[in-house]
């Protein structure tokens, strides 16, 4: 990649935080924000609740204000949830998947159209869970579908700007430890899959995923700004035709 100026939110632990360290291993300036500080030696960044529309903006002037462009923003942090029946999940625990999954990244994106300066390429991290509609991923699920076409509308209000939804595919964070040892495989089958591909190469680490994501960059701006993507459909068509039967 050609030295990059980038922004990414949630770089305290998996995708995250291995994206900002790739980037800054080739050179690049990286400007993050988590809840949590991160320990990446050369990453620029502050701590702060991205749902905190109050203290949020000073927060992300505080850190990128000094700046006359940005070449990437990655708008990567996001929780999971339960993996529970829909009519099960209690509301506050929807609206806070939605919040931090959907909400949060359209504050971002709002801060960043004030800025007014210019942005190169912004991919939101989304997942096939929008797609797929499977049991038990309700609130996540619908979150990400939001997320989807947050990417599409923003897409007409920032026209020097190209953004895309993407699907990373599934990867071996700490997240997985929750949906393949604790959450239930016989009421949501959805999740016999990610079980049967942890420990191989169809679900990497955190490292190889980011590595995969800047791949693709180049290939994302090949596509209508505001497309959904999966990244499987860029590296591994068989496998994302099994995945989306009928969207291949």
């Amino acid at each position: 990649m050609q030295p990059t100026t980038a922004f990414i939110t949630g770089t305290s632990s998996g995708l995250g935080q291995a994206l900002a360290e790739t980037l800054l291993a080739s050179g690049n300036r990286v400007y993050g924000c988590s809840r949590r500080a991160s320990d990446l030696s050369g990453l620029r960044q502050v701590q702060c609740d991205l749902t905190d529309y109050t203290a949020l903006p000073a927060r992300l002037a505080s850190l990128l204000s000094d700046l006359d462009r940005l070449d990437l923003v990655v708008l990567n942090a996001g929780i999971l949830g339960r993996i529970e029946a829909l009519h099960r999940l209690p509301m506050d625990e929807a609206k806070q998947i939605m919040e931090v999954n959907l909400w949060a990244n359209k504050a971002v994106m709002d801060w960043l159209h004030d800025w007014g300066r210019p942005i190169g390429q912004v991919v939101m991290i989304s997942s096939g869970a929008s797609i797929l509609g499977n049991k038990g991923w309700g609130g996540y699920a619908l979150s990400k579908a939001g997320l989807n076409m947050l990417a599409k509308l923003y897409a007409h209000e920032f026209p020097e700007t190209h953004i895309s939804a993407l699907a990373p595919g599934i990867i071996d964070t700490g997240m997985m430890d929750y949906l393949c040892e604790q959450a239930d495989v016989e009421a949501f089958p959805a999740l016999q899959r990610l079980r049967d591909a942890r420990g191989t190469e169809a679900m990497p680490g955190p490292n190889r995923a980011a590595e995969k994501v800047l791949s693709v960059l180049p290939r994302l701006c090949e596509m209508p700004s505001g497309s959904f993507v999966d990244i499987r459909q860029l590296l591994d068509p068989k496998a994302y035709a099994k995945l989306y039967p009928g969207r291949a």
